[in-house]
């Protein structure tokens, strides 16, 4: 964190303790008159349980660069949304921390973009578990129907290798190309999520049931497939073209995959 980089770091410090609100003293109970808005420095430390020198040693930008652990701290303190945490992460020379899980709950805007997509394109949501949160009806349309059983019957690598009439949807080099990407993003996962008990099991359910998965799983490979051409065969239309474009949702670690047609294949 370079000399410009502290002085914008203290100036936020700054401005999120002066936006503070004291609390309201005891009925009856005496206090000494504020000349500023916002809590002192020592009340804001001890919230953050750091001490009152190094706080003011951070505003002043005389301190060397602040800890995760420190910046979390004062997130705690100053009780910041995600967008602001993210923000003071940034200024103390940090990346923003992840999501320690995915969001269960997909944005309602952003379902009603799925079904808005209804006659256009098929647009399918799943988290950073790999688990297939939503769809809309030309994607159910292309896809077809979920198995749904099981702990990771909705889950997109458990279905590449465990799933019936891939080769009808994709062919067979469609579906050599799919399993490997299915493999090598759930390496991905797992490594954002190391502790995560559901893609533990997830993982050590394939290694004991698929000689496919085993001889990917020995590869090592990590993935970050964004943009893609597939040829899919629909039901009713045959074989398509689609470009597969992959957008991010950081804050709940959600996945948008727009299907856009480009006719025949």
């Amino acid at each position: 964190m370079g000399g410009r980089d502290r002085t914008e770091f203290g100036e936020y410090l700054r401005r999120r303790r002066a936006a503070l609100v004291p609390e309201e003293p005891p009925s009856g109970m005496r206090v000494s008159r504020r000349r500023v808005p916002g809590l002192r420095r020592q009340e804001l430390a001890d919230i953050a349980g750091i001490s009152v020198e190094y706080y003011t040693r951070l505003e002043q930008g005389r301190a060397s660069s602040p800890s995760r652990e420190i910046l979390a701290a004062l997130a705690r303190a100053f009780e910041l949304s995600t967008a602001e945490r993210d923000h003071l992460f940034r200024l103390g020379g940090e990346p923003p921390p992840g999501p320690e899980s995915p969001d269960a709950v997909i944005r309602p805007g952003l379902l009603r973009l799925l079904r808005g997509l209804d006659d256009t394109m098929p647009v399918t949501v799943h988290d950073g578990r790999l688990d297939l949160l939503a769809r809309n009806a030309a994607a159910a349309e292309l896809l077809g129907p979920l198995p749904g059983d099981g702990p990771f019957g909705r889950n997109i690598a458990y279905l590449a290798f465990t799933g019936t009439g891939l080769a009808d949807l994709l062919g067979e080099e469609g579906t050599e190309q799919f399993t490997r990407v299915a493999a090598a993003e759930l390496r991905t996962s797992l490594s954002r999520y190391p502790d995560d008990a559901y893609l533990r099991s997830l993982c050590a359910e394939l290694l004991a049931t698929s000689g496919r998965f085993r001889d990917l799983w020995e590869r090592g490979e990590v993935h970050a497939w964004r943009s893609a051409e597939k040829h899919m065969r629909h039901p009713t239309r045959g074989w398509l073209g689609f470009d597969i474009e992959m957008l991010h949702d950081p804050e709940r670690d959600h996945w948008i995959m727009l299907y856009t047609p480009h006719g025949r294949a």
